[in-house]
This record gives C-alpha cells, sequence and structure tokens, in this order.
C-alpha cells in the first residue's frame, strides 16, 4: 500500500502517529465549522459550497510548505464543491513519483491525523498520475470520482493533468463502460430498492437518489447523450438538502431517513409534517428516476446508429437495448404510423411532422394511449412539445378523449412508464386536477408498496388483466384508477373519493347512470374485502348489507374485480387464495340474493366441507381435540405478476375441530403463538352436526388457521394436539411461558412506536350476535390475549375473523351473552372496553 493510505473510510491507527499533537489549525477550523453550521442565514447549496470553501482553506494550511510535484485534490462528492454537515472527505494525494517514500509519508500523516482527530469521516489516497489510471481502469467506483476531480492545494497542473487524462479516457473508453455503470445503478437499485416508494429510504443508494445523479453527470461527461435537464437541479438540492438537515437533527453521518428521525427533518426544514418531507424526497426521486429512463434511452439511441457494428450490437445487447417495436429489421430511422399524429421513430412514440397539437386538444390522451398500446416510450420531446402547446380539453370531454382515455389505462405494464411521462411533464394534473393531491403522497401502512398516485396506477394495471370477466371494462378501469382519490383529502377516503369521483366521472364525460356506477364502486372498494375476511358470512344480515349497498348484479361484477385489482396492486400481504376464496364466496352469496333468492339462514349456512365434516365428527366421537395440518400452494392469488414463478409454499392451513366448550380460542392461539406460528388469518365458527348423537345435536368448534413458522421447520401435528390438551387442562401454565416469550420479544423491537390497540363495536352487522372488532399492532400472543379477555368477560365466541394485514392485525368476534343472545348495548360497550383496556 502507498505511503499514508490506510483505505477508504480507514480510522486513525491506534497510538496515533505523527503529528497528533494540538494543532491550533485544526482547532480554528472546528470553531468555524460549528459556527458556520449554526448559522441560520445559510443553508441549502449556500451552506454546502461555504463548507466546503472552509474545509478547503483549511487542508491548503495543512499542505503548506508541500513538496513540489504534488497535490491535493477533492473527488467523489466533496470535488463537486460542496459538502455536507457529515459527509466522508474524498481526497487523494497525488504525486509525481519524484518525492521520496518518507517525506510523503509525513505529508500523508499532516494532512490525514488531524482530520481524523476532529472525527470527521475520510476516504483517502496517496498515487501517481499512473497509479490514478490503473485503479481507474480496475474500479468504476474510483473513474466515476476521478470525474469529479477538483484541485484543492498544491501543483495545479498535475491535478489539471489528472483532471484531462480521466475526462478523456472516459470518452473514449465510454461505449465499453456505459453498460458497466447501467448495470452498477440496476444492482443499487435491486438492493435499495427505489426511493420514491419507501418509507425510510436512502436517500442516496437507492434508485432516484444522489448516487444516481452521479451516474446521470457521467453519462453526460461522455459526450454521448444528456439527462433531461428540466427540475434536475432542484432535484438534487432536495434530496441534499433533506441529507444535510438529516445529518444536523441526528448528529450522525446517515443517509438513511429513519421514521423516527422524519418530524425533526421536516421541522428543521420548515416543513409541516413528515408526510410532507415525504412527499418532497419522493418528487424529487421521480423526477430524477425519470431523467434516468430518458438518458439511458439516448444512449440507447446513439449506440442504435451503429446497428451494423458487431460492437454496438453487443453493446446495445448489454444496455438492454431493443429493437424498434420488436419488429426484425426495422430500420432506426423508420417512421411508422401509430394513431393521428403520433409514429414509430427509433423506438419511441414521437409526434408526426404534420401534428399540430396547438389545434388538437386530445391529442396528448391519443400519444399517449397509442405508445402504451405499442408498448413504446413517450419521446420526451413529444412530452414536452404536447405539455408545451395542447389546449386544455373541453368539459366534458369528447367521446374520442374518454376513449383513449381508457385505452391507455387497459394497456397493462405498459401504461406506467407512459402515464410517468405525462404526469412529470404536468399533462395528467391538467386532464384531472384531483390528481395533484395524491402525487407523490406516501401512504404510511407498510402493506401499501407504493405511493398514493403509484398505487392507483397499478391497481389499473392489474384491473386490464381482469377486463374479459366483466361486462364494462371501462367502468373497472376507471374506477381502478380513481379508487383511493379521496386520499388527498381528510377524513374517510372512501366517503370523500365517492364526491369527487362523481366531479371527475362528469368531467370525463360518463353519462349520469355510469357516473353513480363509479361512485359506488369507489365509495365501497373496501366493502367486499373486510366483509369477506372479518365478517360472519353465514349471517344472513351481512349477506343482505352488500347486497343492498352494491344495488346490482353489474356493479357486484366490477366491484368482485376490482377488489382483486386494488389488493394485487397493494402488496404481497394483501391478496391471497385464502382471500380470493372468501371473496368469491360473498361474491356468490350477494350475487344470490341480488338474484331474487332469499339469504340462507345462519344454521343453513353452516354445511361443512367433507373435510370439515370428518374433522367434527371425529372431534365429537372422541371428546377432545383433532388437527390436521394441509400445505398451501401458491394459485394465482398468491403470486405477482405474470411471469413469476410457481406454484410455491406460501403457508400452512391447520384445522382444529373439537366439541363446544369454553377457553378454545385463547388456547389454540397461545399453543401456536408458544410454537413461533405467525398467524396470517383464522376462522372460528360453531358447527352442528347432521342428526343426533345420542339424542343430543353435536355442535363443534371449528378453527381453520392459515399459519407460517416464523422460522425454522413446522411443529408436529401431534405435539401441537398434545399441548392444546395441556393448554385446555391448564397444565401447560400458557399465561406464564407466552409472558416469557413477550418479554424476551419487546427489548428487540425498534422503530417508531405504533398506535396504541382500538376495540369497537360494530354496529347493525348481524342481528344474532354482537361483533366486536380490534385492531392492533400484530404480536406474539395477541389473539390469546383478546380471547383470554373474552372469555374473563363470560361471554360466547360464536364466530371470529381474523385477518393479519404486513404488521396490523385486524380481527372480529362475534359474540353473545350466556344465553346464546346479542348483548345489550351497554354491555357490548364495556366488553369492547374491556377487550382494549387489556390489550394495553
Amino acid at each position: 500500500m502507498p505511503p499514508g493510505e490506510h483505505g477508504p473510510g480507514a480510522e486513525a491507527p491506534a497510538g496515533g502517529g505523527p503529528g497528533r499533537g494540538p494543532d491550533r489549525t485544526g482547532e480554528g477550523y472546528a470553531a468555524a465549522r460549528v459556527r458556520l453550521l449554526r448559522d441560520t442565514e445559510l443553508s441549502g447549496p449556500d451552506r454546502r459550497r461555504a463548507l466546503a470553501g472552509l474545509t478547503d482553506r483549511w487542508l491548503a494550511r495543512l499542505f503548506a510548505a508541500a513538496p513540489p510535484g504534488t497535490a491535493l485534490v477533492a473527488v467523489g462528492g466533496y470535488g463537486h464543491g460542496e459538502l455536507s454537515p457529515r459527509s466522508d472527505l474524498d481526497l487523494l494525494l497525488l504525486h509525481d513519483g519524484s518525492t521520496d517514500a518518507a517525506a510523503l509519508s509525513a505529508l500523508a500523516d499532516r494532512l490525514w491525523y488531524p482530520v481524523w482527530d476532529l472525527g470527521l469521516a475520510l476516504d483517502h489516497s496517496v498515487r501517481t498520475l499512473a497509479e490514478a489510471r490503473t485503479a481507474a481502469a480496475d474500479d468504476l467506483k474510483v473513474q466515476l470520482g476521478l470525474l469529479e476531480a477538483r484541485h484543492v492545494a498544491g501543483d495545479e497542473d498535475l491535478t489539471a493533468e489528472l483532471r484531462t487524462a480521466a475526462l478523456a479516457r472516459w470518452r473514449a473508453e465510454a461505449r465499453s463502460r456505459l453498460p458497466e455503470l447501467r448495470e452498477y445503478a440496476a444492482e443499487r437499485a435491486r438492493r435499495h430498492g427505489e426511493l420514491r416508494f419507501l418509507l425510510e429510504p436512502d436517500l442516496k443508494e437507492a434508485r432516484g437518489g444522489l448516487r444516481d445523479l452521479t451516474a446521470l453527470r457521467a453519462v453526460a461527461a461522455s459526450w454521448l447523450a444528456d439527462a433531461p435537464r428540466e427540475g434536475l437541479a432542484q432535484a438534487r438540492d432536495t434530496l441534499l438538502d433533506v441529507r444535510d438537515a438529516l445529518h444536523l437533527t441526528t448528529g450522525r453521518a446517515t443517509d438513511r431517513l429513519a421514521l423516527q428521525d422524519q418530524d425533526q427533518v421536516a421541522a428543521a426544514l420548515g416543513l409541516l409534517d413528515s408526510d410532507a418531507l415525504l412527499r418532497r424526497v419522493y418528487e424529487a426521486a421521480g423526477a430524477v428516476s425519470y431523467a434516468g429512463d430518458v438518458t439511458w434511452r439516448e444512449v440507447e439511441r446513439v449506440l442504435r446508429a451503429r446497428t451494423g457494428s458487431p460492437r454496438g450490437a453487443r453493446l446495445r445487447g448489454l444496455l438492454g437495448a431493443k429493437r424498434s417495436g420488436g419488429r426484425p429489421g426495422a430500420s432506426a430511422q423508420e417512421r411508422t404510423p401509430l394513431a393521428e399524429g403520433v409514429v414509430e421513430h427509433e423506438g419511441e412514440a414521437a409526434l408526426a411532422l404534420h401534428a399540430r397539437p396547438d389545434r388538437d386538444p386530445v391529442l396528448p390522451l391519443r400519444a399517449a394511449a397509442a405508445a402504451a398500446q405499442a408498448g413504446l416510450p413517450l419521446a420526451l420531446p413529444a412530452v414536452r412539445k404536447l405539455a408545451r402547446t395542447a389546449p386544455d380539453l373541453p368539459v366534458p370531454w369528447p367521446a374520442e378523449a374518454r376513449e383513449e382515455f381508457v385505452t391507455l389505462l387497459g394497456a397493462g405494464e405498459a401504461t406506467v412508464p407512459v402515464w410517468e411521462a405525462m404526469d412529470a411533464a404536468g399533462l395528467i394534473t391538467r386532464l384531472l386536477p384531483d390528481w395533484e393531491r395524491v402525487r407523490c403522497r406516501p401512504q404510511r401502512n407498510p402493506v401499501h408498496r407504493y405511493t398514493v398516485d403509484r398505487h392507483l396506477v397499478e391497481t389499473a394495471v392489474r384491473a386490464a388483466a381482469l377486463t374479459r370477466r366483466v361486462h364494462r371494462p371501462d367502468l373497472l378501469l376507471t374506477g381502478a384508477l380513481l379508487h383511493d382519490i379521496g386520499k388527498g383529502w381528510p377524513g374517510d377516503h372512501s366517503v370523500t373519493g365517492e364526491t369527487i369521483t362523481r366531479d371527475l366521472a362528469a368531467r370525463i364525460g360518463f353519462d349520469a347512470a355510469d357516473t353513480r356506477t363509479l361512485a359506488t364502486l369507489v365509495r365501497h372498494h373496501l366493502l367486499l374485502v373486510e366483509t369477506a375476511t372479518r365478517r360472519n358470512l353465514d349471517d344472513p344480515a351481512t349477506v343482505r348489507s352488500v347486497a343492498d349497498a352494491v344495488g346490482s348484479p353489474g356493479t357486484l361484477e366490477l366491484l368482485h374485480a376490482l377488489t382483486e385489482a386494488d389488493a394485487l396492486a397493494t402488496g404481497p400481504a394483501a391478496w391471497s387464495a385464502w382471500r380470493a376464496a372468501l371473496v368469491s364466496d360473498l361474491v356468490s352469496r350477494v350475487a344470490a340474493v341480488l338474484a331474487g333468492e332469499p339469504a340462507n339462514d345462519q344454521a343453513a349456512g353452516q354445511e361443512l366441507t367433507a373435510e370439515g365434516e370428518r374433522l367434527a365428527m371425529e372431534a365429537w366421537r372422541t371428546g377432545g381435540p383433532v388437527l390436521a395440518l394441509r400445505t398451501q400452494k401458491a394459485g394465482p392469488a398468491d403470486t405477482g405478476r405474470e411471469g413469476e414463478h410457481g406454484p410455491e409454499p406460501v403457508g400452512v392451513e391447520l384445522s382444529v375441530a373439537l366439541p363446544e366448550r369454553s377457553g378454545v380460542l385463547p388456547a389454540v392461539a397461545g399453543v401456536l403463538a408458544l410454537h413461533k406460528l405467525t398467524v396470517r388469518a383464522a376462522d372460528l365458527r360453531l358447527a352442528q352436526l347432521p342428526g343426533e348423537v345420542d339424542g343430543e345435536t353435536p355442535r363443534v368448534l371449528l378453527l381453520t388457521w392459515r399459519v407460517a413458522a416464523q422460522y425454522g421447520s413446522l411443529p408436529q401435528a401431534a405435539r401441537l394436539r398434545e399441548d392444546v390438551v395441556r393448554a385446555l387442562d391448564g397444565s401447560l401454565g400458557l399465561a406464564s411461558r407466552l409472558a416469557e416469550r413477550e418479554a424476551a420479544y419487546r427489548p428487540r423491537r425498534t422503530g417508531v412506536k405504533p398506535p396504541p390497540p382500538r376495540a369497537t363495536v360494530a354496529p347493525g352487522d348481524s342481528a344474532a350476535a354482537t361483533v366486536i372488532e380490534v385492531r392492533a399492532q400484530d404480536a406474539p400472543g395477541l389473539l390469546y390475549r383478546i380471547g383470554r379477555a373474552l372469555e374473563e368477560a363470560g361471554v360466547r365466541v360464536s364466530s371470529a375473523h381474523v385477518s393479519t394485514l404486513g404488521a396490523n392485525a385486524v380481527d372480529a368476534f362475534y359474540v353473545t351473552d350466556a344465553a346464546g343472545a346479542p348483548l345489550t348495548d351497554l354491555a357490548a360497550a364495556r366488553l369492547a372496553q374491556h377487550v382494549e383496556t387489556e390489550l394495553r
């Protein structure tokens, strides 16, 4: 290793070394640094430049009297001329080889140790020009750092020679190194995710972050292509301002915007709250991501110009380039008509030469629909021209505009990049003014993988695959896009969204009947899944209430498809074969009622499957619990988008049957928690077996659980049964053992404190029982504690419906008094309060 080089980010060696004594220059710099960071008059780029300048002057003084033929060079982020409060100092001690090793080592120590003494992070190296060139050839990160090289002190000619050589070599080798740069960016995206959709984003490494801005500058330095400039400088300033505030409020050199730090950072930036902060960050990241997409397409276009070159073809393959329109032999210069005023040109949807966007208000939608249907991106010049010159659509929209809008939404995956290009240019908010309130809006529920706006587009993508199941695909696609539009306003987003949807549907040009249908879809888009997973479908009142809300078979058909599309677009925790089966069961029951058939009474609705009847009969015959484990495979409802592999095991279905008695729910739930099984969903019901046994009508509790092992393998059914028996007779010591486990679990929990649990009475949901709904943070033993609280209150649980979405549990319990009657209002309120108290 060269003299004085300890490697990137190295700490000072133990025991000190030359130059470790009191450093007046360092003390003066430290004091000036503190004053600068506390100066309320300075912020943003001005403060970062001032801090870089202050640091430059201090390092230049340390470098004074350095041997000839040496230079101190700032590289990487520091080389860009700006410095965040806790950023590394990226420094290169450059020399021409004429300085002896001892003098060079002394100079390095004179530079590095004062930096370490102040507790500043340092990424440093000592190299000759030749060594710097070799390092850059071997390591892309070194090459990128040298592209930002900036002279700090010493021999300016040496620094200039380094910069000239680095830029010349980068431009000469760009055609071979750009694919490497793109793969490097793609790997970071796979590892760190998409910044604009993360609740705790890494401002530097995630896609759309500061590293991507460095990559875009490197592409521009190659002279092969350049990023779109509009909004990019502002996006960079936003990300750096947020990182500065993060450094200052936490006192740490971190790029991760953790949940617990967001309120402080928002306050430091003068923002209303953490949601406003995330929204600003997401907007900036979106601008960077879009600029990256456009830039890499431009790189592909440049390489495509060398179509006849085998080397060019290989490079295009490495960059992921596709042949124009997927047609073999298509010419790069070909202009193929796609729609009136829209052509395919060089792999993009562009405006035709004769197009007059200033006289054609439908052209933006026509161009977007044509691009999406062809699977092409919208060319950036076309988007800019449409945003600049196209007039607003008349209200209500003409029929052609509405048809093009639905065509755009129905294009599936290809809709997303086209929609984002339109959104980046401001065209979407011109079409749908209410869109602005959901743009880049974060969703604090970790079940959601996307921001509100992207979730809406993704729901339309999912709905496009379901259009063959409905009679009105246009209403399904439009309802999918608008179902969460109310999240931009306070209050219940379904209620608010209904009002907004009525306005937007009329604006788009739907007639009164279609507008009512769309409003119903938005108002009740959660109705089917919430009812199916949280209510007793054997209760005729439940089915009738859903039928009353839906109103017609056509709306039910649309709502069923929207429910599935919404859940699939939300994330893997929101949909499964289990939930799909429950929703389908509810839909079939509601459809029967809407067709004029009477709702089944509760007893008739309790018909068991053959397997359920077998387990129940055996439980009644033996008088004890009977268990059955069945591994579930992923079906279409459990997998992601088309092309993902399956089927794969997604969990285990555990069935437990035993004669009716008290204490069953907490006993079984406690045993599952003790065996470290996570409950994804559960259903408890009291079933009557056909006929009589010894003059009695057999009544059996049947519990169906969907579980997964937190880690390790699943326990054997025989072991679970043994522990259930012991839990019921009190010999297992379930309460104390669960308390020990919970005590061991709590210290490992980190992050923001979740909201407190809540238990409420669901009014009017059942004529035969009282429904207690519990919402809480999922945790080991939660279901056991709920069941124990209900047992302590002396109520009977006739059915239970448990649903876990991410970290949130939403459970519904149908309870009666000892005589089997619903609770009085007062008793129900007291029970809800008791359960809530026991969970706190």
